[in-house]
């Protein structure tokens, strides 16, 4: 006779072990990222509970911090993540960047290039993608808004100028900051990236919204073309 395996479902566990329940009567503080991870996802598939899936989804992505740049096919890739969970976590991780980004938006200035990039790294140096974003500020160096502009690559058919000082001059931006990541982890400039930031150069000087500088985020590092003397 085989040897019978016992599974609890979050239901059986005691009151004060459930993450409803202990978030309740402790405090959201007091969970740990799987357990708040399941109370998002809600149920569990019938032979993980809600929790076992969250800490799944952690294990597969290599941590919590690194489930930002998964898509939703990948969240998919566990098993128990269906379409409704993964667009659940997707909708979480969107959210919560959004609020850390209105924080941003409504209280920073901008002073160095160190600044720009304790701004976006925690959300940029785990991208799997490269992805272009621009710092539009006012005439006080204040962020006015950090608007993405194109995913996959600085090639000048998806970086085009139009699409950027769309964005500047709908906002009235007095100077932008050009900013995207090596998913790589290394931040040195390619061909492309001092081509295309040229191209923004020039095309701010007609405009009269100058380029100040252009930040390539690494894994913790990045690459200022205004310090190195680029721009």
């Amino acid at each position: 006779m085989g040897a019978v395996e016992y599974r609890f479902t979050i239901k059986e566990l005691p009151v004060e072990e459930r993450p409803r329940e202990k978030l309740m009567l402790d405090g959201a503080v007091y969970l740990s990222n799987a357990e708040l991870l399941g109370l998002i996802i809600g149920t569990g598939s019938r032979k993980r509970t809600a929790v076992e899936l969250a800490q799944d989804l952690i294990n597969y992505a290599g941590g919590l911090v690194d489930l930002i740049g998964l898509s939703c096919e990948e969240l998919m890739q566990v098993k128990g993540i269906g379409p409704a969970k993964a667009a659940q976590i997707k909708a979480l991780l969107e959210l919560s960047n959004r609020l850390v980004v209105k924080n941003v938006e409504e209280k920073e200035i901008i002073h160095n290039p160190s600044h720009v990039a304790q701004l976006v790294m925690n959300e940029m140096r785990y991208l799997g993608q490269e992805v272009f974003k621009i710092i539009l500020l006012d005439v006080k160096n204040q962020v006015i808004a950090i608007p993405e502009i194109s995913r996959g690559g600085l090639a000048s058919s998806i970086v085009h100028p139009r699409e950027v000082f769309k964005e500047a001059i709908r906002r009235s931006s007095a100077a932008m900051i050009l900013i995207h990541n090596h998913p790589s982890g290394i931040p040195e400039p390619s061909r492309d990236d001092l081509q295309i930031t040229n191209k923004l150069i020039k095309t701010g000087e007609l405009i009269g919204i100058p380029v100040l500088d252009h930040l390539i985020i690494g894994d913790g590092i990045f690459f200022s073309m205004k310090e190195k003397g680029i721009i």
